[in-house]
């Protein structure tokens, strides 16, 4: 099947005014500014796709792909831990961000890193482990798995699974976000095949559209994009009280994000121990994006 015979023909809901509106909402999936998890996820630790239903693993894929309808996404989201993370003893993160802009509105005062993301000094290139940022990126998306359309699953994808130029016919998210838009085609209306790179040291997916939905599935898929468990699975809801409890019901997947961070930061300047902050083209972390993947 060609890129082109992909999105032609066999839906009469293409050239509808419906199928136009649905293309707006992937400007979170590709880098744009448009607009507490739910009990079933996708994860994809030790580079397998894992189905995971009240914390409890009950399938586990190992042929390196799995088919999903993309539902609904969220913003970028950004998560800091203050100490080493390990598994056998979650805890709550110290930072976070919903939308990258600012720390959420439910982060103590005092666990603050900086009043705004671009002025971040765990959002600078080696203040993580290695050469990576401290504050790591994720974006979290609800998904329906090909031929069960009664079920909403929360993924979250790691930064390297989200950024990055397009190679081989390889496509990160927002590529591949950016090329269904270039075919007028939003997300919503095909089968997306996810599949390991096997070339990456950490958990790093590409993605490519298999086929169009039939009409009938697209009208579950449009059905369940507003729904309570598709805002759930894309909601980031993080507190003191509750994280660790969710981290143990499975509900969120915080090991999953990777170390290796790939999007670009704002360079910062140190003057009389002050952070100056970047300037307006600096600081447009999609403008930075959207370079990358041109």
């Amino acid at each position: 099947m060609s890129d082109m015979a992909l999105f032609e023909g066999g839906n009469s809901l293409v050239s509808s005014d419906l199928f136009k509106q649905l293309q707006d909402t992937d400007d979170n999936l590709s880098g744009g500014t448009g607009g507490g998890g739910g009990s079933r996820r996708i994860s994809l630790r030790g580079g397998r796709f894992r189905e995971m239903v009240g914390g409890e693993q009950v399938n586990v894929k190992n042929d390196g792909f799995l088919n999903v309808v993309i539902v609904n996404a969220a913003k970028l989201s950004r998560t800091y831990y203050a100490g080493e993370y390990k598994a056998d003893t979650p805890t709550a993160p110290t930072c976070w961000s919903p939308d990258t802009q600012a720390p959420a509105s439910e982060v103590p005062a005092d666990q603050r890193q900086a009043s705004r993301c671009m002025d971040c000094p765990q959002n600078i290139k080696g203040s993580g482990q290695g050469e990576s940022r401290a504050c790591r990126f994720a974006q979290r998306i609800a998904v329906f798995l090909e031929g069960n359309m009664d079920e909403v699953y929360q993924m979250q994808l790691p930064a390297t699974s989200i950024f990055g130029d397009a190679k081989d016919g390889k496509m990160g998210m927002q590529a591949y976000a950016k090329y269904l838009k270039a075919h007028k085609t939003p997300s919503i209306a095909v089968v997306t095949q996810m599949t390991f790179d096997e070339n990456s040291a950490t958990p790093k997916l590409v993605f490519k559209a298999v086929r169009p939905l039939s009409e009938e599935e697209l009208q579950q898929a449009v059905a369940a994009k507003d729904s309570e468990d598709a805002i759930k699975a894309i909601t980031l809801t993080v507190s003191q009280t509750d994280k660790v409890q969710a981290i143990r019901d499975g509900a969120v997947a915080d090991d999953e994000v990777d170390i290796g961070e790939t999007a670009p930061a704002p360079k910062k300047v140190a003057k009389k121990k002050e952070v100056v902050a970047p300037s307006s083209e600096e600081a447009d972390l999609s403008s930075i994006v959207d370079d990358w993947d041109d």
